[in-house]
């Protein structure tokens, strides 16, 4: 279907309401705004994000679908075939938190994507096969916890339940302390392989996260590929003071000593062809205008298409922070936060898609998803919606409201050939966990 073509609005076809990707999103608008960075704040389990689950779990019955949500946050709304059968579902959905100042659309436009899906199939009159599952996955950012993907690593046991549990927020609650008071049990958070390893299939959409789609005059692609990631903490430990009365032929700042390291980043990332390394975050200890820090943390993003390379520029940034402390008398220890390898998509299934979007590019992306932890035990693929600025992570992140619905269209065609074809395809091959 054309862009053009796409209705911008709630419309009624045969009888059955299809809400719009526009109407939906201009529900959630004004929760979370964010009047000091600008853009929307909505780390997991802030009033915020608990309004957006409410108002996903009020549209999921709306739709009379069956909604339950998991130990560790993961709400799954069910579209049940006639069957009742819930084996070889079909996965689709994204995330409601955000990064500290985000746009409008890196989780919600998945989210509000599917559910305008459901509408559009049942408009069409499509009679599943096997279930359809729209899941929204907690802290996928990683704003609160620092760890990304939390929900789907510990659903695909790619982190450890006591280490997600023990993580602390900025305030010092742990992961599981929050769960209590949200009324989830931390003794009932555990991996679910097996579970995954009975999917069908998980389709994830995404606003795009870099510009390729509107040099290419098109509105959606498909994803091929993640680039390996990771978050690394740098503390430099020096000596507290005070600011007034400290020499500054005295001083062993950490402050002056992350701030070369900051630089240090960057230059060994321009020098690595491919690489990618970011300090989006420092935080000094006590944090007091005038005193000498004792302690700064910052985190550190790097990502490269060769896992290898990776860990190479990782360890060349410890190595050259270490240095760097030590000429400003200070101490300096990096530790892993998490780690993501390069993930391609299945093949045989993006394939699949392909011959039913066969106008669609395949792209790449440098952005971690919820779906390149989950590729490990389900084939997997995504859809990305047209970014024409390339901005994300930031208020300026922008989907035109066209090429929003033509988003909705093109899931609902792909999640209609995977819910209605042969369970036994042999373009589908089933994995193990």
């Amino acid at each position: 279907m054309a862009v053009d073509s796409v209705p911008v609005g709630p419309v009624r076809i045969d009888s059955v309401h299809v809400d719009s990707v526009v109407s939906l999103l201009g529900d959630i608008q004004r929760i979370g705004v964010d009047r000091v960075r600008g853009g929307y704040s909505r780390p997991v389990f802030s009033s915020a994000e608990l309004d957006l689950r409410a108002w996903f779990v009020g549209q999921a019955e709306r739709r009379g679908l069956d909604v339950e949500t998991d130990a560790v946050g993961t709400i799954r709304a069910w579209w049940k075939p006639a069957s009742g059968s819930l084996g070889d579902a079909v996965l689709t959905g994204s995330h409601l938190d955000s990064v500290p100042g985000g746009g409008a659309y890196d989780g919600p436009l998945g989210v509000v994507s599917a559910l305008v899906a459901v509408d559009l199939l049942r408009a069409r009159g499509v009679e599943p096969v096997r279930p359809l599952v729209v899941a929204v996955f907690p802290e996928e950012e990683g704003s609160r916890f620092g760890v990304a993907c939390l929900g789907s690593r510990v659903l695909a046991g790619a982190i450890s339940v006591d280490r997600a549990l023990a993580l602390r927020d900025s305030e010092g609650d742990t992961f599981a302390e929050v769960l209590t008071r949200n009324g989830h049990d931390p003794r009932a958070v555990r991996p679910d392989t097996a579970g995954l390893a009975d999917l069908h299939a998980f389709v994830e959409l995404h606003v795009e996260q870099g510009r390729a789609l509107v040099d290419l005059d098109q509105a959606v692609a498909l994803g091929s590929s993640i680039l390996g990631h990771g978050r690394w903490r740098l503390s430099v430990e020096g000596q507290g003071n005070h600011a007034g009365t400290t020499l500054m032929r005295d001083r062993r700042d950490p402050m002056v000593a992350a701030a070369r390291a900051v630089q240090a980043v960057r230059d060994l990332a321009r020098d690595t062809p491919g690489a990618r390394g970011t300090v989006g975050r420092l935080q000094p200890v006590p944090g007091g205008t005038n005193v000498i820090a004792s302690r700064v943390d910052l985190w550190i993003d790097v990502r490269h298409p060769l896992d290898v390379v990776t860990r190479a520029l990782v360890e060349r940034v410890r190595a050259e922070a270490g240095t760097i402390a030590a000429e400003e008398g200070c101490t300096a220890t990096l530790t892993e936060e998490s780690f993501s390898a390069t993930t391609h998509f299945d093949p045989v299934l993006r394939e699949r898609l392909h011959r039913v979007l066969p106008d669609a590019p395949v792209l790449d992306t440098g952005a971690g998803h919820d779906a390149g932890v989950l590729a490990a035990h389900v084939p997997t693929a995504m859809l990305f919606v047209r970014n024409p600025t390339g901005i994300s992570h930031s208020p300026e992140e922008y989907a035109a409201d066209g090429d929003a619905e033509a988003g909705a269209v093109a899931l609902a065609d792909l999640l209609e050939d995977l819910l209605t074809g042969e369970s036994d395809a042999p373009s589908l091959p089933r994995r193990t966990a």
